[in-house]
């Protein structure tokens, strides 16, 4: 797997990773984008705005890049910058697949992203992401699976994703909502062969959202590689969002809170690589800082506390608007 690179590297950072779902694309559900990105979000704006993170990152140890075809043009910005530094060849890089940008570079389409998970949007999206990526692609993922996904029971879908894994493609999936654990739990049946198909999980786990925790943990021990995306409940743990014991939290330890927020899942032992979805340089060397927080017991249990209801939590964040 292509993560064993990662096994060896001795940096703190290197079990954090950057998402670009944020900055590859103009609108998005993270809360404070236009103070984030202000008004103009060009493609060339963020291109330039990318590469400079991925120059930030990669400078200070991040290794795993993470995107997906629904992320705007992630793949390409991402592609774009492999190329400008041909000698960078110690970083792992997963996509997705499965969803379909839509808002035409806009803030305010009525759909930006369309669902399928069916074998013919795999071809279609494989083809066009191996256009742009091409050998430097280790990882492929179906986004957002839940328990109700028709790829966790599609057999052809599966022999084709296997035939990727002989090629030596590393195949994953990611989940979404308040039944990720059930999803979870479903995809580690898959096999084909006789042989487990996914290496890989990646899912929403955060102070806020822990009830994936317990699968995560069952698929760590079944020998996956586990990714948490949304480690800040799109903005909702940041500074000026975050709950009071949080930010009491974050004073005591001299690091912000969202260095606090990360450093609890950084904490799970199941966690392999935990990532930043930073929209600015300034956010991402905060959040990378979560590699050197020690969170004590007593703040441990204070952040745990904070643990809402799946529900409450998932009716919530598709409340969120796209900025």
């Amino acid at each position: 797997m292509p993560f064993t690179r990662l096994a060896t590297a001795t940096t703190p950072t290197s079990h954090l990773g950057l998402g670009l779902a944020a900055v590859a694309r103009p609108g998005y559900i993270t809360l404070g984008r236009d103070t984030d990105l202000g008004d103009n979000r060009s493609v060339d704006a963020l291109r330039t705005r990318t590469h400079e993170l991925l120059d930030a990152a990669y400078a200070q140890g991040v290794r795993y890049f993470d995107v997906a075809r629904s992320y705007g043009r992630s793949e390409e910005f991402l592609a774009d910058w492999l190329k400008t530094h041909p000698d960078i060849d110690d970083v792992v890089i997963g996509s997705k697949w499965g969803y379909t940008y839509t808002a035409d570079w806009t803030t305010d389409a009525e759909q930006h992203e369309v669902k399928d998970h069916s074998l013919q949007t795999y071809e279609r999206q494989r083809a066009e992401t191996d256009q742009l990526l091409g050998a430097r692609l280790d990882l492929y993922q179906i986004h957002s699976l839940t328990p109700d996904s028709a790829a966790l029971a599609d057999k052809e879908l599966h022999a084709r994703l296997a035939e990727a894994a002989a090629q030596g493609l590393t195949i994953g999936f990611s989940t979404s909502g308040p039944a990720q654990a059930d999803t979870v739990r479903a995809a580690l049946a898959v096999t084909v062969d006789g042989e487990p198909l996914f290496r890989t999980v990646q899912s929403t786990y955060n102070v806020l959202e822990t009830s994936v925790g317990p699968a995560l943990a069952e698929a760590h021990d079944a020998g996956l590689t586990v990714i948490v995306k949304e480690g800040m409940a799109n903005g909702r743990l940041a500074a000026g969002q975050a709950p009071d014991a949080v930010r009491v939290i974050a004073e005591e330890t001299g690091l912000g809170a969202d260095a606090v927020a990360l450093a609890l899942v950084l904490r799970q032992p199941w966690a392999g690589v935990v990532l930043s979805g930073a929209a600015t340089a300034g956010q991402l060397a905060s959040n990378l800082h979560a590699a050197v927080v020690d969170l004590d017991e007593d703040q441990l249990s204070r952040l745990v506390a904070l643990a809402e209801e799946p529900g409450a939590y998932w009716e919530r964040r598709g409340q969120l608007p796209w900025h």
